[in-house]
């Protein structure tokens, strides 16, 4: 079956032209190069950003467009392990700002960042808070925090490269989860380092650490407990909620 949305990328400049006017939107998925533990590639929260903002297209039934991913995040927190690849935050600002500005010469108003990765969350709140004043629409949204309430059965320190993150991952990209390499990583408040444990507290003073202190795999949860079709549910709802949120916004 034909996808009902378009990619950018793959469009000549005529078409694009065409798109400004039918497809209003211009969703821009951002992630991440970092570690993943033992069991995941590095691309993971590219490919959950990608994964869901199609989906999202596709619900939108031709009201967007989808640009090309931003692989590269905020991931200063994550450097102690091989192959991550960080942005400053005024590095990833700047290249957000230029992707809408290059648009925006185009003729499109509205955007809808979608990060794979929770890093670059600071720094897409500050760009919306650039952005209030100018005649354009920037929103942005995470992914595991929009199903927060459909996460369960996971274990009392959880998040990345743990239970959810993988479940999304066996889902849309199988291919890329290494079974044999997924173990758990600290699972317990008691098994984190005086940091970080802090520096996940809810409310209170905000203190941010390395990866590196939680668990010398950098994971957070048990990652072999999780299932294709936990993900299912996971990447569906958010592609729902997502979807809903910005044919609203279309409408307004």
């Amino acid at each position: 079956m034909a996808k009902s949305f378009r990619r950018l990328a793959e469009l000549t400049t005529d078409e694009a032209a065409e798109a400004v006017l039918r497809s209003p939107l211009v969703i821009i998925p951002v992630g991440a190069q970092e570690q993943h533990g033992g069991g995941m590639a590095m691309s993971t929260d590219t490919v959950r950003a990608v994964g869901v903002a199609e989906l999202v297209a596709e619900r939108l039934d031709g009201s967007a467009v989808v640009a090309p991913v931003v692989p590269y995040g905020v991931s200063p927190h994550h450097m102690a392990f091989a192959g991550t690849v960080t942005l400053s935050p005024a590095t990833f600002m700047h290249v957000i700002r230029d992707v809408v500005a290059s648009l925006r010469e185009h003729g499109w108003r509205q955007f809808l960042v979608i990060t794979g990765h929770g890093g670059n969350n600071a720094a897409l709140s500050v760009l919306a808070q650039e952005y209030v004043r100018e005649d354009l629409t920037f929103a942005w949204t995470p992914i595991t925090s929009v199903v927060s309430d459909l996460i369960v059965d996971v274990s009392e320190v959880h998040g990345h490269a743990g239970e959810a993150e993988t479940a999304q991952m066996l889902y849309l990209a199988p291919e890329l989860v290494q079974a044999d390499g997924l173990e758990p990583g600290a699972t317990r408040l008691d098994e984190l380092t005086t940091p970080a444990r802090l520096s996940r507290q809810a409310r209170g003073p905000r203190l941010s650490v390395g990866f590196d202190a939680y668990h010398k795999r950098g994971v957070l949860g048990d990652p072999r407990r999780a299932t294709a079709e936990d993900g299912r549910l996971l990447v569906e709802t958010a592609a729902d909620r997502i979807a809903a949120f910005a044919d609203e916004l279309l409408s307004a």
